[in-house]
């Protein structure tokens, strides 16, 4: 018992998702020498709902794969986990699956109505009911500590990822290669037009109600590899992963057409104004600040637009140069 309290202790102290799952994994891992553990990963892609293997029990240790969760070659469609696809659809605790030998208990982390992660745990022999009580609590303990970071995570009017989580997301996303033509990551700054004169107009109830319909928006025009952040007030940053300029200046131009299209309710339309400049391995503030740049740029112009950093130094609109003493992000 000392041991698992110990781990549980240890559990707690992360402030980060992944290294609370893998050690989440590592103390049901420790409680029997014939289970295998993995945490399974759910997302979209082209319309299907899949899932892929992110962390596992290898050789005594946890390991986790290198790839992205679109990019993954062991991701499947979760329809060829049928137990596991009906637990979900049904809203279901717990999934089970005995077969050949093999016995595998599936439990999905719901934060909400929402379910991005589940634990599988897997034995040669049946579960016994003891083990399964054992596991059941480390993984409440888990569920519960994942919705705390969660919320601490997210902007509460929105439920955006919050400008105080930026700084661990962009280092972790930026670590991999990006910035190229072909396959780049891309960052965007979002703001909308003239949003003071909406609340000075309509007041900050339907103000409140144009951010909530933009981030609804944003998280249906960007894909699960993307990460979608409020920074306060009308600004929203995006972190395109694994996209080509193209694609990323296509989908950014498609999100602002979508917003000068749209009609709020009470207050009519409404414009945004976007400037995006490539992730490269640079620090957060230079690359911020050259969205930052382009976004002015933008906003200097006319508004109701979408302005790419390089674009506008190739084109000698901007210096390029982006001082740290210039910009105040934190």
């Amino acid at each position: 018992m000392q041991p698992l309290l110990q781990n549980l202790a240890e559990m707690t102290t992360h402030r980060d998702h992944l290294r609370l799952e893998v050690s989440v994994l590592s103390t049901i891992f420790s409680l029997g020498r014939m289970l295998q553990v993995r945490s399974l990963e759910l997302f979209s892609l082209a319309g299907a709902l899949r899932v892929r293997p992110r962390c596992w029990s290898e050789d005594g240790r946890i390991v986790c794969s290198p790839h992205e969760a679109a990019d993954d070659p062991g991701a499947l469609e979760l329809e060829q986990m049928p137990e596991l696809d009906q637990c979900i659809r049904e809203r279901g605790a717990s999934a089970e699956r005995s077969m050949n030998g093999e016995h595998v208990l599936w439990l999905p982390v719901w934060l909400g109505d929402h379910v991005a992660t589940c634990l599988e745990v897997t034995r040669s022999r049946r579960i016994t009911q003891h083990q399964r009580e054992v596991i059941t609590g480390v993984f409440l303990v888990y569920q519960n500590y994942q919705s705390l970071l969660d919320y601490s995570e997210r902007d509460a009017l929105t439920g955006l990822l919050n400008r105080k989580t930026f700084d661990e997301q962009f280092a972790r996303y930026s670590e991999l290669p990006g910035g190229d033509k072909e396959s780049g990551q891309w960052l965007a700054v979002i703001d909308i037009d003239h949003f003071k004169l909406v609340n000075d107009r309509f007041g900050h109830l339907y103000g409140d109600e144009v951010l909530i319909l933009l981030a609804n928006r944003l998280r249906a025009q960007f894909r699960s590899q993307d990460r979608i952040f409020r920074f306060g007030g009308e600004e929203f940053v995006v972190l395109l992963r694994s996209i080509s300029l193209e694609h990323a200046r296509a989908a950014l131009e498609r999100l602002r057409a979508a917003i000068e299209a749209h009609e709020f309710p009470q207050i009519g339309h409404i414009t945004i104004s976007i400037g995006f400049a490539a992730a490269t391995l640079d620090t957060p503030v230079e690359i911020i600040g050259r969205a930052d740049q382009a976004l002015y740029h933008a906003k200097e112009h006319g508004r109701n637009q979408v302005r790419f950093y390089d674009d506008l130094v190739a084109s000698g609109e901007l210096q390029s140069k982006v001082a740290h003493s210039d910009i105040e992000l934190f």
